[in-house]
């Protein structure tokens, strides 16, 4: 198939003081997408939001040295904010993002986004369905997320099943009609975007994956739990899908 006929794909890594991991990352991403996505003109855009350490130095070096590689760098925190940003200016096909510690098995990266060739407009990694495998998180995240997913479930009567795993895929068109809704910059963006999805009719895809739990993450349990239950009641009380 030639590069003209292929469809295109932008992967984003959003990144917060990712120095350490970040070019290992996306040299092992880079070489998984060369072998097993190569009916797809894809590239990696790393999203730098607001690193006070050398993340975007790393990032920069990383775009001169490879051209499949792309690096923005933003002024305001948080990771909802930077996977906007990149995908609201994206004319790819297919746009997706995943965390840049690779907790997600990329093995099951191909058959999320190629299962937006079937009909589907969002692709999702869960964490909570049969054939998911999770290794090494703690009982708090556990129970946390669990309890998260129960709630978005009761209160909304929606069908995904897991909302915060951070490895996803979005058509093209649905993203131009979808991002312009969704209001969170932080880490209710995901759950922000599904609920939006299901409740005005677009089709979701959820891949079982394999997700092991890095232990020097940055994300603060509390902080987010409570900015996820902030973003669920303003969802709750405004109902924006019916507008």
């Amino acid at each position: 198939m030639s590069e003209t006929k292929k469809l295109s794909l932008n992967v984003v890594i959003p990144v917060y003081n990712e120095e350490v991991e970040l070019e290992d990352s996306v040299k092992t991403l880079m070489k998984f997408l060369e072998g097993y996505l190569t009916d797809f003109r894809w590239k990696i855009t790393i999203a730098d939001n607001a690193s006070t350490d050398r993340t975007f130095t790393i990032a920069k070096r990383l775009m001169r040295t490879y051209r499949c590689v792309e690096a923005v760098h933003l002024i305001k925190k948080g990771r909802g904010r930077a996977v906007k940003h990149v995908w609201g200016k994206s004319r790819h096909d297919i746009v997706a993002y995943m965390d840049v510690d690779l907790s997600t098995d990329l093995k099951h990266f191909p058959a999320l986004v190629r299962s937006l060739l079937r009909g589907y407009d969002i692709a999702i990694g869960t964490r909570n369905l049969r054939g998911s495998r999770v290794y090494g998180r703690s009982l708090l995240r556990t129970l946390t997320s669990k309890a998260y997913i129960f709630l978005v479930k009761l209160f909304f009567w929606v069908h995904f099943s897991d909302a915060q795993c951070g490895f996803k895929a979005v058509t093209g068109k649905a993203v131009k009609k979808l991002l312009p809704q969704v209001k969170d910059n932080a880490w209710f963006f995901d759950t922000e975007l599904l609920l939006l999805a299901e409740k005005l009719g677009y089709r979701i895809y959820e891949e079982p994956v394999t997700w092991t739990d890095n232990p020097g993450s940055t994300v603060r349990v509390l902080k987010t739990a409570m900015g996820d239950l902030e973003g669920l009641w303003r969802l709750f009380t405004t109902r924006p899908w019916r507008a």
